[in-house]
């Protein structure tokens, strides 16, 4: 009789396959030097977004936003960044989805860019604040007829009964986007993440990858600690 020894190796799942068949970083990485860095992260923030951009990364602006629920449970979510100046991180959304509400309720926030073309990641932790009406609609104003479709369609986040019932809804936005390119979503809000802690991940093929910590006592606060991590 065989023993166990013997016994042939189970056949991976086609998952199991193709998740380790996985490997990164197979391009010519850049280099980082850290002593160098701007004394502001947002500089040093614009500048790789930048460098992302030509170096071919799809969809660089796109960006994870966590947040926290009523029972403290993080949430996450994929959404784009609309701009990143002196003040911060910028995006926008409806106030009654369910961020939007975590917002309100408990402002602390983070976000995380990756741009594995460039084996680079930023993480960005702060609270956030909502800019009021104005400038809401000014953000919307300028985004595409299928931007303002969709939040003209609005009830982000809630139960929907059926396909039918979002297409019915959203042939009506898209009519409306057309004949009112200026019309008001009472619900989009744009917010700004405020940091109060920016982090610069380079990868390095031999994993000794560089981590450079931006850090400071409150929004309000000008100056910036600057710090190295262990990998």
């Amino acid at each position: 009789m065989p023993s166990e020894t013997d016994a042939p190796a189970p056949t991976p799942s086609p998952f199991h396959a193709a998740l380790h068949s996985l490997r990164v970083w197979d391009v010519s990485l850049p280099r980082f030097d850290a002593a160098s860095a701007p004394a502001e992260p947002g500089v040093l923030f614009r500048e790789w977004f930048v460098h992302a951009v030509q170096a071919g990364q799809v969809e660089p602006h796109t960006m994870s936003l966590a947040t926290v629920d009523p029972q403290g449970r993080p949430d996450a979510r994929i959404l784009m960044l609309h701009d990143a100046d002196a003040r911060g991180w910028h995006f926008a959304s409806h106030s009654s989805s369910a961020k939007g509400r975590q917002l309100a309720a408990r402002p602390d926030a983070a976000l995380v860019f990756y741009w594995p073309a460039v084996a680079r990641q930023v993480r960005v932790r702060g609270r956030v604040a909502a800019l009021g009406p104005e400038v809401s609609q000014a953000d919307l104003a300028v985004r595409s007829r299928g931007a303002l479709a969709a939040a003209l369609t609005g009830r982000q986040s809630e139960v929907l009964g059926s396909a039918d019932e979002l297409a019915a809804a959203s042939a009506a936005a898209w009519e409306r986007a057309a004949a009112e390119p200026d019309a008001v979503a009472p619900t989009w809000t744009a917010y700004v993440l405020e940091p109060v802690e920016v982090e610069f991940f380079q990868g390095d093929a031999a994993r000794r990858h560089v981590r450079l910590r931006y850090r400071r006592d409150s929004p309000d606060a000008a100056a910036w600690t600057r710090e190295l991590l262990w990998p």
